[in-house]
């Protein structure tokens, strides 16, 4: 295939303007101390995940009408971040129970809005495990997962965008670019997962909680899933034995580092 000069010339600007937005973008995070590369500021990611919290509320059902509940978690939520080093981070941190009794999950939205389902909470049977799941969303946000992650997306987009437009449109560069950066997408969420574990047992132990119980945390979401494992390679999320492992590694690390 012979290549046009004047298509190479445009991809290879689209490279440097896209490399460049990427490592611009740079900031040292102030709980990690890792130099990341990320997309958005803290006011605009406190900004979308207010922005986004009540939409993500009605997908599943709405707030819990359990006070009670509803009071546990945001106690321990809390509790979580003020008494640990996450509450060095200017973030709006807020923790809502969603009605959702069948779904088990939590998640964080950027800037600090938390959600756990009911139907997870109804599967933990300590307040230590529930600071676990917590600990673990806080460990999001304060490591700026999805500034990070909307940051990579841009780079590989203008990465495929470059190099089809340098080839003069060849999809089979763009397909095989395309099943690279999702597998590096992949493997990216699975990096943060373990990362979020590792954050959330140092706020745990920071903030008083047992670690043990994340260990817990990680077979309960096993039997949930109704041991259907998907390999690792395919799946955004680590294994539960895997996390363990790192879990436990972190649980000796951060007794060590906090004298615990």
């Amino acid at each position: 295939m012979k290549l046009n000069k004047g298509t190479l010339l445009i991809g290879a600007v689209i490279l440097i303007f896209t490399l460049f937005r990427y490592f611009s973008n740079t900031q040292v995070n102030e709980v990690t101390g890792e130099t990341q590369h990320v997309a958005l500021s803290v006011n605009d990611e406190i900004a979308m995940g207010l922005q986004s919290a009540p939409q993500m509320a009605a997908e599943f059902g709405g707030l819990s009408s359990n006070m009670n509940n509803q009071a546990l978690v945001k106690e321990v939520g809390q509790k979580v971040v003020f008494q640990s080093s996450a509450s060095r981070t200017p973030y709006k941190y807020d923790f809502h129970l969603l009605a959702d009794p069948n779904t088990v999950n939590a998640f964080a939205l950027p800037g600090g809005q938390i959600f756990i389902t009911e139907g997870l909470l109804s599967r933990l049977k300590t307040e230590d495990q529930l600071a676990g799941v917590l600990g673990h969303e806080v460990g999001h946000v304060v490591a700026r997962h999805s500034g990070e992650k909307m940051a990579k997306d841009q780079l590989y987009q203008g990465l495929l965008n470059s190099a089809a437009i340098g080839t003069g449109g060849d999809m089979s560069v763009t397909q095989i670019g395309q099943v690279v950066a999702a597998n590096v997408s992949m493997s990216f969420g699975r990096d943060q997962e373990l990362q979020s574990d590792d954050l959330g047992v140092r706020f745990m132990m920071e903030s008083g909680y047992d670690p043990e119980a994340l260990m817990d945390v990680m077979q309960i979401l096993k039997d949930a899933s109704g041991g259907r494992d998907v390999p690792e390679f395919q799946s955004t999320h680590p294994s539960p034995e895997n996390r363990k492992e790192k879990i436990r590694a972190a649980i000796d690390k951060y007794k060590v580092a906090l004298g615990k």
